[in-house]
C-alpha cells in the first residue's frame, strides 16, 4: 500500500505509527506521550487547518448530519429510549423534558471515556473511572468544537457492499477509494465515511422490516492493526460514519478490537450513525469530497459520548 501523506508538523511531532510503544501486552500501540489528554486526536484540529476548512464554503450549501432521537426505536444495543414531555411551565410557556436520555440513542460522538483497555486504562493510563470522567470527559470537547476539513469517502459508491453483512473495509480499500476520489487525506481532517447502513435501515424500516431482529450485523471498518496504522499515519483529527461502531460487527477474534486501538490507545474521536446520504448526494454532483465539519458536543461534565450536533458546509 502506498504510504500516506503527511506534512511536515505531523513528521516533526508525531511519530509513525509503528514507532508507537505497545501497550502491555494487549497488541495495540499507543499514543500516551503523543496527544495530550483530553483532545486526543483533536489536538490535530490546529487553528491554520480551520481557516483553510472554513475556505472550504463555495455555495452555501447546508448539510446537518444528525438522525433524530427516536430513529431507532429501540435504541440499539439495549440502550434506553428517550421519553420527551412538553409541558406547560405556566399558563403561556410551554418546556421540554428529556428522561432515560442516552446521548448515544441516535448521531453521537464517543468520548475518551467511552471505552478502556482492560487493566491499564482509559486514553493517558488513567485507571480510576472518576479521574477520567473528570480528565477525559466530554466537556472538554464541546469547549473546544470540533471545526476541520470533512473529507467524505464513499464507501458504499466505490464497494459492492452489503451494509447489514459484517463485511470488512479495510485500509488498503481506503486508500484505493481516496485515489480513486483524487482525495488527498491530510493532517487534522475529518474523515467521513458513507457505508450506506442508515440508508439500509431506512429502507428496511419502510418496509415494515422486524429492526431490532434485522440488525445482527453491519459492513464497517476492520478492527485490524492495519486500520489504526493508515488512520494514525495519515493524521486525521477524528472519524465519522453512518454505521454503530465505525467498525463491522461482529468482529474478528484474530482483528482485534477497533475500538480499543483507537479510543483508549490512540485517542481518536469517533461519530456513529451519521445521516450522511444527502451529503453524499451533494458531494458527487458537485464532484467534490472535500468541505467545513462543525461538530459541537453537549458540554455533559464528565460525559463519555454526547449527540453529534455536527453539520457539513459546501
Amino acid at each position: 500500500m502506498t504510504e500516506p501523506a503527511r506534512s511536515p508538523s505531523n513528521a516533526v511531532t508525531e511519530p509513525r505509527y509503528d514507532e508507537l510503544p505497545l501497550l502491555g501486552e494487549l497488541g495495540v500501540r499507543h499514543a500516551w506521550d503523543v496527544l495530550p489528554a483530553p483532545l486526543g486526536t483533536l489536538f490535530r484540529l490546529a487553528p491554520e487547518q480551520v481557516v483553510r476548512a472554513a475556505g472550504l464554503v463555495r455555495t452555501g450549501e447546508a448539510f446537518p448530519l444528525n438522525l433524530a432521537l427516536d430513529s431507532f426505536d429501540p435504541p440499539l444495543f439495549g440502550r434506553p429510549a428517550t421519553a420527551h414531555t412538553v409541558y406547560a411551565h405556566d399558563r403561556n410557556t410551554f418546556e421540554d423534558t428529556l428522561d432515560a436520555f442516552n446521548p448515544q440513542a441516535s448521531s453521537q460522538w464517543d468520548g475518551l471515556g467511552h471505552v478502556r483497555a482492560r487493566e491499564h486504562g482509559w486514553f493517558g493510563g488513567l485507571t480510576d473511572q472518576a479521574e477520567a470522567a473528570s480528565a477525559l470527559g466530554i466537556h472538554h470537547w464541546a469547549a473546544r468544537g470540533i471545526v476541520g476539513r470533512g473529507v467524505l469517502l464513499d464507501v458504499a459508491a466505490h464497494m459492492d457492499i452489503d451494509p447489514f453483512d459484517n463485511q470488512a473495509v479495510t485500509a488498503e480499500d481506503l486508500a484505493a477509494i481516496a485515489a480513486k476520489s483524487d482525495v488527498e487525506l491530510r493532517r487534522g481532517d475529518v474523515l467521513v465515511l458513507r457505508f450506506g447502513w442508515t440508508t439500509e435501515y431506512r429502507r428496511r424500516q419502510a418496509a415494515g422490516d422486524d429492526m431490532p431482529s434485522a440488525v445482527k450485523a453491519w459492513a464497517g471498518l476492520s478492527g485490524a492493526e492495519s486500520t489504526a496504522r493508515f488512520l494514525w499515519d495519515t493524521g486525521v483529527a477524528a472519524v465519522a460514519v453512518d454505521n454503530p461502531a465505525v467498525e463491522r460487527g461482529p468482529g474478528a477474534r484474530e482483528d482485534g478490537s477497533l475500538h480499543r486501538r483507537l479510543i483508549p490507545a490512540l485517542g481518536f474521536a469517533l461519530a456513529e450513525l451519521l445521516d450522511l446520504d444527502a451529503l453524499a448526494a451533494a458531494c458527487a454532483a458537485h464532484g467534490r469530497a472535500e468541505f467545513l465539519f462543525v461538530g459541537v458536543p453537549l458540554p455533559i461534565p464528565g460525559g463519555v459520548s454526547s449527540p453529534a450536533n455536527a453539520i457539513a458546509l459546501l
